[in-house]
């Protein structure tokens, strides 16, 4: 077996090649500006310096969100022309759920609630287990005082990622809230991780009509009347 998986949730991208032994090599580009421009570079690279070629892969698989809308799109529509031209099946991993396998290991007897940014005071969220099954489902919050103090009163809660500066002010003081010091950004690894069991499923996704898991529409900037003489 050999996949190749792509997150490009939040700005920035990550890359992985995972085997049958495991993890073969990665790849992360974090940014400001958008990377939609190096990520068919770190496709190459990742691949190329494992010593395979894009013909040796055997799955495709990509974080499906949620996220940045332009961000999972651009990443989607790669996978996408890749299983097309390459002729190889769709893998798709909810974002936050790879994200939570990150520190899964490390926090046992705690739930985990990793968060990505939606702007303002929203956050799209969800709660797993220390075996990382999901225990809430995938939701936007906009976060205030009273948000998971239900959850807190019975567990300890992990709260981590870009989204969790929303959440810190609020729940700093409770004695059952945990926010690690390190950062933790989603990675095609944990992505490629579950990939690997989906794939030894047959777990595959209908390339042609397959879409990012948005969570919620798109909302652009209103544009600004312009005033007209006439």
């Amino acid at each position: 077996m050999l996949l190749l998986s792509i997150d490009t949730s939040i700005r920035g991208c990550s890359v992985a090649l995972h085997g049958d032994t495991g993890l073969l090599a990665s790849y992360d580009l974090y940014t400001d500006k958008s990377s939609s421009a190096m990520l068919t570079t770190l496709i190459k690279n990742v691949v190329q310096n494992a010593s395979y070629s894009l013909s040796d892969l055997d799955a495709i698989s990509i974080a499906k969100g949620p996220g940045s809308y332009t961000g999972l799109r651009v990443g989607v529509s790669t996978a996408k022309g890749l299983c097309y031209a390459l002729e190889k099946p769709l893998i798709a991993i909810n974002t936050l759920e790879a994200m939570s396998l990150q520190l899964s290991p490390f926090f046992r007897g705690h739930l985990l609630c990793p968060m990505i940014d939606a702007r303002r005071m929203e956050v799209y969220t969800a709660v797993f287990n220390d075996q990382n099954q999901f225990v809430e489902p995938t939701r936007a919050v906009i976060m205030d005082a009273d948000s998971f103090r239900d959850l807190l009163k019975e567990h300890k809660v992990v709260f981590f990622g870009d989204g969790a500066a929303k959440c810190k002010p609020l729940l700093y003081d409770h004695p059952n809230a945990v926010f690690p010091e390190q950062e933790v950004r989603p990675s095609a690894k944990t992505i490629g991780s579950l990939a690997v069991n989906a794939f030894e499923n047959a777990q595959f996704e209908d390339v042609a009509t397959f879409e990012p898991y948005y969570l919620k529409d798109f909302m652009s900037p209103a544009l600004k009347k312009m005033k007209v003489n006439i």
